[in-house]
């Protein structure tokens, strides 16, 4: 694999690292299908008892990549929806992992960097990173990413920063409810380690049951939202706001509406 690297540990701990540094780990086609594809494989090891997602650089996730975004005005609807989808299928992956899911987001992060971030059980973020969902900039929407989004924040919350890009910090992120812990940068490994201990002293079948359990009692994602989020950024893909925004941004200049 290029842009997803695995770790892994004598205890049960699995860590999946976005290794795209260079490019702020921003999800190209190649990454999103890498990135499902270790979530599938890693579901499927009854050794694994804890997973930790994690990115390599400065950057958590900068969101979806524009040249491949850009790249989707060429295509004929059909074809743009199942290549847009394949963000919906990495983090639908990582969604369904029977084991515990831990964020360990150690910097920025925007768009599809917060559907990665909504998908996990924890997150333990560093103090002082910017997150938002900066999508309507583009004249897109966050779409694919929604349905995981407001579940982990409730539409109250999301309502917040869902609909105009405005960026914030960690320490809101905690009150949205998208964050679970948030620690000085310096602190985030031992946070981290001491979650991943707190869950491999524990029965790996019963934490497996458990989150189960959680799911059920608490509402899951279900298959139609997800269908109809990734139709919603289809039909979005079509306007004129869309194909103005996204060629704007590579422009450098300001789009129409700003």
């Amino acid at each position: 694999m290029d842009y997803i690297e695995v770790r892994r540990d004598g205890r049960g701990l699995a860590e999946i690292v976005l290794s795209r540094a260079d490019k702020h780990n921003a999800l190209s086609a190649q990454m999103m299908s890498e990135l499902q594809g270790v979530a599938e494989a890693l579901a499927r090891e009854p050794s694994v008892r804890v997973v930790v997602l994690s990115a390599a650089g400065a950057s958590f996730c900068a969101g979806g990549d524009l040249a491949w975004m850009r790249e989707q005005f060429a295509m004929d609807r059909h074809t743009r929806r199942v290549e847009s989808a394949r963000i919906a299928r990495a983090l639908g992956a990582l969604y369904a992992l029977p084991q515990p899911l831990l964020g360990k987001v150690q910097g920025n992060a925007f768009g599809g960097g917060l559907g990665l971030m909504a998908v996990c059980d924890q997150v333990i973020a560093a103090e002082g990173i910017r997150l938002g969902l900066t999508e309507v900039k583009l004249g897109l929407i966050p779409a694919n990413i929604g349905p995981y989004v407001v579940h982990r924040m409730g539409a109250r919350n999301a309502a917040e920063v869902f609909m105009n890009a405005r960026l914030f910090d960690a320490g809101e992120a905690l009150r949205l409810g998208l964050v679970n812990r948030v620690v000085p940068a310096a602190a985030l490994d031992a946070a981290i380690e001491e979650e991943v201990a707190r869950t491999l002293a524990c029965a790996p079948g019963a934490v497996r049951d458990a989150k189960a359990l959680l799911r059920r009692l608490g509402g899951e994602v279900s298959a139609g939202d997800v269908e109809g989020a990734i139709d919603a950024l289809a039909d979005r893909w079509e306007t004129d706001e869309a194909r103005d925004g996204i060629a704007a941004f590579f422009d450098k200049r300001p789009a129409p509406w700003a």
